[in-house]
């Protein structure tokens, strides 16, 4: 039972009682304190683990995903058996074949004795503190492996007549009895019988979960042996269809792969290896210490130790390929990229009014769900009166312009793309159209204007011409009613108000019949045109000079309807009301003085202007006078993918949107360190040694934002620069394109306007819905208003823990004055951080003790005449048993502040994030996933979202980890979540079961070093405590990555250590054994199972090197080649095409490709993958390949992860060379000039029996990953190649190497401080990892005893053992005599 489920507790009382003794710590709590005294802990011992140790080894691997293995190896075994014995999968009914195949069983059992034996080494030092039946548990375990071992071997013996090898060995030593194949047949079957009844529970899931889940004795007991006594990673099965799923994923994945490895790798490869070892070879050409050894076992294990590496690899290619197919056939059921061009928007965009009112507003109407709806491209359009229909173009007209507006804001657009997006905020009831955003509309009056001059009477081929685009329509009846409403709005007159009304009756007359093309002179609406351009331009200006003006316009307009446009016999009472019963009709223009009496006196001028009246007049001017079609509108290349994002989003399967008042509350977490808050001027000026500013990077990359911010603020670029009053317009400015807080803080307080609208048009009654949400927000004292905004601040919280606030504070770092700013501007915003302070001691001995509290502040105005003076106001503060940054820190900073935070949800955003509006506006339909069952099964705990990556425009590194991350995050988490069920938490924005997540540990693990990866032990720990975790693509969140080369790699490198701690932690092992074996699979190649598979293609290429190295050394490679015995086959070539699909990253590009393909085309991502391949995508991706890989095996071997800092800004410097050195000596540099060695040494002993083509098609991958690894970081450091930066870094780099290390020198400063580091992990990695890097190292001397035969001077020796061991001695004295003369310079 849980403390808070005591009895005890109610002692407490409520209000609480000061006296009571709940928390009170009792006597016995501190046995090594003695009357106030401490006393000597050493008889104190800690408890310590009591069920699973980390310990730093490969081992845990297999011992995490042992199934796995086993499958593979027993497969590899089968697959050896049956290409041996004939070459054909039906020879396994070949009765001898059938029995060598069975012997996998006895594999199988050897592999479950190395199992429990692990388990028993690896749990030794928590033997003291282990449970009874815990340790019962593992001796049974390693004693039933034992008998079968024993068990399946004796009886496997006694299945041959004339057994060979161990089986006969066997049948010696019990004598030769009666065969028996059916006792081995039984054996098998016994020892198959827990697997075969977990199939039966397999199938049936249901089962399986209540019997993990329960707690009755008797199933406790028998489930005892399968499922540990714990609490966590019970009931984790899947629901029927998505098991399913899954499992046949996985069957047809290892059903190819196996038929691939069978036919192409081990297949062709048996008849070589039985010629080899069919004679033996004897003449060697260095000293042999196994001349003797049978069926030329070295030559085997060269040849095969690739094929096997590859083999154990191929798994994660295939993944690869499998995921992609999935991925892109679940992304276009799922709809996306159907709308992915603004050509593709326009055409949808009649639709988008009525998706907004189906999935943004609340209805209780239920949609459509299921394979038909998600296939569907028709939305069904309201069929209410035509009062429903003006309220869905006003709540559409409210969040568009919303959207549009905080386009404008972020100089996505310029003032002139505003005004052809915006539509009309006031719905004018008097207007019976629904009035589109003029881009839609633009020039299509002029166009239909031109036609209609040129028509020549032709009123067929114009009507014809007129309804091909609906838009013509759509702008010549607004135009006409937009008119129309100007003109009765300006004429008071009486008469005027008849004669209008006469023509304008006529005219709908006309509409009404479709006889208005026929029977009106068109050729006269251009005439027309220009005097109603002239008239809005005067009433813009609205001025009491021009209203002469105006009446001359209303004259001439009235004069060409008369006489131009239309008929004199439908005009005869006009024509009489204006010529006063004269119906002749006049020639030319009606003098001034005969028509003084119309117009003079009937004109309403200057109008009292208002907002819609403003919007209306400029609306019509625009789709008059704009000639220029709008097909680019927005031209900005982000504008254009957020805005055919969000519409193609209202057309995905959506939850529908609860009001406001309904829906769940949510809160927003951003941890946050010391990273730029704001750029400060000077920043933004400060040149580097180019000469470069930050500012003028900002500008060459965003040109087209920098022209609209200029025109926003009304200055030119010399003004910007030098005008003081905009300076913080400008630092905002480029704050916004960088990595900082203040971005991400903008974009989570969308969230806030977003409801704040919502909340408007949940509650507004339809006089208000009409004004409008803008004109409803400008009105002081506004009860709506105030309504909304109370009603946004109890859905809505957002908290920015700022780790080191009170420090920065103290210290006057402009840092704590940037965020009071955000305060101030964001009165909703929070700030929560931990507080230090010194505080008298209660021991005698210290005078003050350090103080710790979790304080949550917000800003207040100190002087209400002076709002600019503000400072933070203290909400809650919290006193911490002691210092809350026990481990890495972001973990415990997002952790002290969940207590901060309200609601039920709570979405976690980094700090390098940004949000927008159109997203912002589908929140509280995502949260409604939390109330559905996804699989049938359990609730969502974890709802994840996609993300975009905004720096990819930065630079050609940062596009391809733009591209890399995008695909991870789009279709990666998407074939993770749905069929794969195994999506974790990979970092923010995912949104969490706030009250899930509390009960049961937050939502990061804090430990240091293990949770070095913070952020998918969330996801661990949610999934092993029955959570859900999902993916949604109809949202997403902007993200920032990493630009250079070097952020890159110590990124690639802090995930590297991550998974190699993943490796070590028991929420692998755990996750590993309680999953079914399919969706272990699934865990296993989309965690560690992909930086491993990364280590196998590197090990693929030692294995070759070395193994060529032993053959061309030794001189066995040439009697194979001479003996035509062994030639390059086809089994190499693939598993070094293999090697090289891996490296040359076509692993990452395939689902890149994909994801491109379906959200911007396949043309696009056949030209984007051409592109970054000329741009050395590969050479980077090579380079990552290496990065990966070293850090991931060091931090299984060593240990040594740590948190490393990118910086997160742009690279603008160049890279010293000392300082690639320190970063990429270990890493990459040592390892390429080995590689190099190895190909130098191949090529050089191997020449004179192979040709240079086959050495070269062999070794091209290679040698390519040589030149990458020791030439990347110049090819990619800016201004890597100049010759002056070169000799400054030489320099430099010679100042480096020559300074002397020691206490207090950074490793920046000098190579021995530098060395001591890096040998740092290697002094505490205690014995295994000794051992185990000596034994690595000796694989050197493999060159020295191969090449020192191969020398001139040792031929008269022959292949004597004197002659390496002399040159053992010799080399040994060089070294002494190199550090002596060292020693003696120092």
């Amino acid at each position: 039972m849980s403390t808070f489920g005591k009895v005890d507790c109610f002692r407490l009382g409520w209000p609480m009682r000061a006296d009571a003794d709940f928390f009170k710590t009792p006597k016995f709590a501190y046995p090594n304190r003695l009357n106030g005294e401490e006393r000597s802990a050493g008889s104190v011992h800690w408890m310590g683990k009591i069920n699973f140790v980390e310990i730093r080894s490969f081992w845990h691997i297999f011992r995490s995903f042992d199934r796995m293995w086993i499958f593979l190896i027993l497969s590899l075994q089968a697959m050896i058996i049956i290409a041996w014995n004939g070459g054909t999968p039906s020879d396994i009914f070949d009765a001898g074949v059938f029995k060598q195949v069975l012997s996998i069983f006895i594999t199988a059992a050897v592999l479950k004795l190395g199992q429990a034996t692990l388990d028993i080494v690896f749990g030794w030092k928590a033997r003291r503190s282990m449970s009874f039946a815990r340790k019962l548990r593992y001796v049974l375990k390693l004693v039933s492996a034992a008998a079968w071992v024993v068990i399946l071997p004796v009886t496997y013996a006694y299945t041959w007549s004339n057994p060979s090898g161990l089986s006969r060995i066997i049948k010696s030593w019990l004598g030769n009895g009666q065969n028996q194949p059916s006792l081995y047949i039984l054996a098998v079957v016994i020892y198959l019988a827990p697997n075969i009844l977990a199939a039966v529970l397999f199938l049936f899931p249901c089962i399986r979960r209540i019997l993990e889940s329960s707690n009755v004795k008797v199933i406790t007991f028998m489930m005892w042996w399968s499922q540990p006594r714990l609490f966590v990673g019970r009931g984790m099965h899947e629901g029927p269809f998505s098991l399913f799923k899954y499992t046949m994923f996985w069957v047809l994945l290892l059903a190819m792969k196996l038929i691939v490895s069978f036919y192409i790798e081990i297949k062709p490869l048996v008849q070589p290896t039985k010629d080899i070892m069919r004679e033996p070879i004897r003449n060697f050409q260095w000293h042999e210490f196994f001349p003797n050894a049978s069926n030329n076992i070295g030559v085997v294990i060269a040849l095969w130790a690739p094929i096997i590496l590859v083999y154990f690899m191929d798994t994660q290619i295939w993944y690869a390929v499998f995921s992609t197919l999935i991925g892109g056939i679940y992304g276009a059921c799922r709809r996306l990229g159907e709308i992915r061009t603004l050509g593709m928007l326009r055409s949808r965009f009649e639709s988008l009014p009525w998706a907004f009112n189906k999935l943004l507003i609340p209805s209780d109407q239920h949609k459509r769900k299921g394979f038909r709806a998600a296939f569907s491209t028709k939305l069904a359009k309201p069929s209410g009166n035509e009062q429903e229909r003006e309220k869905i173009a006003a709540r559409f007209a409210q969040m568009w312009n919303l959207i549009i507006t905080s386009f404008r804001e972020e100089d996505l657009i310029d003032n002139r793309e505003m005004d052809l997006l915006l539509v009309p905020y006031c719905k004018d009831r008097e207007l019976d159209i629904f009035q589109w955003p003029p881009f839609l509309l633009a020039s299509k009056i002029p166009i239909a204007l031109d036609m209609a001059a040129d028509s020549g009477g032709n009123y067929r081929d114009l009507n014809k011409r007129m309804k091909s685009d609906p838009y013509f329509s759509y702008a010549i009846r607004e135009c006409y009613a937009s008119f129309k409403n100007i003109i009765n709005t300006l004429v008071f007159g009486q008469r005027e108000k008849v004669v209008m009304q006469e023509i304008f009756e006529v005219v709908d007359k006309h509409i009404a019949e479709e006889t208005l093309i026929r029977d009106l002179n068109m050729r006269s609406l251009p005439a027309l045109s220009k005097k109603l351009i002239e008239l809005l331009e005067l009433l813009q200006k609205n001025k009491v000079e021009d209203l002469g003006q105006v009446v001359i316009l209303f004259q001439d307009m009235l004069e060409v309807v008369t006489k131009d446009i239309m008929e004199e016999q439908e005009l005869s009472s006009v024509l009489d009301s204006i010529h006063g019963g004269n119906a002749k009709k006049h020639e030319g223009m009606t003098p001034l003085d005969q028509q003084d009496q119309l117009f003079t006196k009937a004109i309403k001028f200057p109008v009292e202007a208002s907002n819609a009246w403003t919007e209306k007049i400029k609306r019509l001017h625009l789709l008059l006078t704009v000639k220029e079609s709008a097909m680019d509108v927005p031209t900005n290349l982000d504008a254009r993918r957020r805005i055919s994002f969000f519409a193609n989003s209202l057309f995905m399967d959506m939850p529908n949107a609860p009001k406001v008042r309904n829906m769940l509350p949510f809160s927003v977490l951003t941890p946050y360190y010391k990273e730029d808050v704001l750029f400060s001027s000077d920043n933004l000026e400060e040149a580097n040694e180019d000469g470069i500013t930050i500012l003028f990077y900002l500008q060459k990359i965003y040109p087209d934002e920098w022209k609209n911010f200029l025109e926003r603020v009304n200055r030119s670029e010399e003004e910007a620069r030098d005008d003081d009053t905009i300076e913080d317009e400008l630092r905002l400015w480029a704050s916004y394109r960088g990595q900082t807080l203040t971005r991400t803080v903008r974009g989570m307080m969308y969230y806030r306007k977003a409801l704040e609208l919502q909340a408007f048009l949940d509650n507004a009654k339809d006089d208000d819905l009409m004004k409008g949400y803008r004109e409803i927000a400008d009105m002081k004292e506004s009860e709506l208003m105030t309504e909304c905004k109370a009603i946004a601040d109890m859905k809505f919280t957002y908290v920015v823990s700022c780790q080191q606030y009170g420090i920065q504070k103290r210290s006057g770092d402009p840092c704590a004055h940037d965020i009071l700013r955000l305060m101030t501007t964001y009165p909703s915003f929070r700030v929560a951080y931990i507080d230090e302070v010194e505080a008298p001691s209660q021991d005698r001995n210290k005078k003050t003790d350090k103080v710790y509290y979790s304080v949550l502040v917000k800003a207040a105005v100190t002087k209400s005449d002076d709002p600019g003076q503000s400072l933070d106001q203290v909400i809650y503060k919290i006193k911490l048993p002691g210092n809350a940054i026990l481990g890495e820190g972001k973990p415990e900073n997002q952790n002290h502040a969940i207590i901060f935070t309200r609601g039920e949800c709570l979405q976690t955003i980094d700090m390098n994030q940004e949000h927008y509006m159109e997203e912002a506006l589908k929140m509280r339909n995502l949260l409604e996933e939390f109330l559905e069952k996804h699989d049938g099964v359990r609730y969502p705990s974890i709802l994840g979202v996609r993300e975009h990556i905004f720096t990819g425009s930065v630079s050609s590194l940062a596009w391809f980890m733009s591209n890399q991350e995008t695909s991870f995050v789009t279709i990666g988490q998407r074939v993770l979540a749905n069929p794969l069920r195994v999506r974790f938490h990979y970092g923010h924005p995912d949104i969490f079961d706030r009250l899930f997540h509390l009960t049961r540990g937050g939502i990061s693990k804090a430990s240091k070093i293990i949770n070095l990866s913070e952020d998918i032990f969330a996801g661990f720990n949610s999934t092993l405590r029955e959570g859900n975790v999902t993916h949604h693509e109809y949202m997403q969140v902007g993200k920032g990555r990493d630009v250079g080369l070097n952020q890159i790699s110590l990124f690639e490198a802090k995930i590297a250590n991550g998974n190699g701690e993943q490796t070590l932690s028991r929420d692998i092992y755990r996750l590993g054994h309680r999953f079914d074996f399919f969706r272990m699979l699934s865990c296993y190649y989309t965690t560690i199972g992909f930086y491993f598979s990364t280590m196998i293609t590197v090990w693929t290429v030692y294995a070759f090197l070395y193994g060529r190295l032993y053959l061309v050394l030794s001189g066995l490679d040439a009697a194979l080649a001479t003996g035509k015995r062994f030639v390059h086959n086809t089994p190499l070539q693939v598993a070094l095409a293999s090697e090289s699909f891996v490296q040359l990253g076509f692993l990452m590009a395939l689902p890149m490709m994909m994801e491109i393909g379906l959200e911007r085309g396949f043309r696009t991502a056949l030209s984007d993958f051409v592109l970054m391949q000329l741009q050395l995508a590969s050479v980077f991706f090579t380079f990552s390949l290496g990065t990966k890989t070293h850090y991931y095996g060091r931090t299984l071997l060593h240990g040594g992860a740590e948190y490393r800092a990118t910086g997160r800004g742009f690279v603008v410097f160049h890279a010293k060379f000392a300082e690639n050195y320190r970063l990429y000596s270990r890493s990459h540099f040592v390892k390429g000039i080995e590689l190099m060695i190895l190909l130098v040494v191949y090529e050089i002993f191997g020449q004179t029996y192979r040709g240079a083509i086959t050495y070269i098609f062999i070794t091209v991958s290679m040698w390519f990953m040589v030149g990458t690894w020791l030439f990347a970081p110049f090819l990619f450091n800016p201004s890597g190649f100049e010759w002056q930066k070169i000799v400054d870094d030489w320099t430099d780099w010679n100042k480096w190497i020559s300074n002397r290390g020691g206490i207090g020198v950074a490793p920046e400063k000098s190579w021995e401080s530098w060395w001591d580091k890096e040998q740092g992990p290697l002094r505490h990695s205690g014995k295994r990892g000794t051992i185990l890097e000596i034994l690595l190292a000796l694989r050197f001397f493999i060159y020295q005893y191969g090449l020192v035969y191969h020398l001139n001077i040792t031929k008269q020796y022959n292949q004597s053992v004197l002659v390496i061991s002399l040159s053992y001695f010799v080399t040994r004295q060089m070294f002494a005599y190199v550090s002596g003369l060292c020693s003696l310079s120092n």
